[in-house]
């Protein structure tokens, strides 16, 4: 699962059933950006190179997040971060932060 961050601030959910990997990834040119700021700010508290990225903001974002499966599923990811220190006490998930560059033509 991916927390995906375009360069005019829309926040995406790619992989949303994926849950052996979990980051945030801006678009190219996005990271710096004012509205892709913003909205790393609506759904995490930036940390470095990581974020806290908050359980609800995730549940909001999965279109499958009120189904039994899915939050089996999610529930087994956070149990997993949380044995690895990855959360914290606010219940927020740590991900590494991730940015595409610009493909370059030859």
């Amino acid at each position: 699962m991916q927390v995906r961050i375009t360069r005019d601030g829309t926040v995406l959910l790619t992989g949303p059933d994926d849950f052996r990997r979990f980051s945030i990834l801006f678009d190219p040119g996005a990271r710096g950006s004012a509205p892709a700021e913003a909205a790393l700010a609506r759904v995490a508290r930036p940390d470095g190179d990581a974020a806290w990225v908050s359980e609800a903001a995730l549940r909001d974002l999965a279109p499958r997040a009120g189904e039994a499966d899915w939050q089996e599923g999610f529930a087994g990811m956070v149990a997993y971060a949380r044995g690895r220190g990855w959360v914290d006490d606010q219940g927020a998930i740590r991900a590494h932060i991730e940015t595409v560059q610009a493909a370059t033509r030859a």
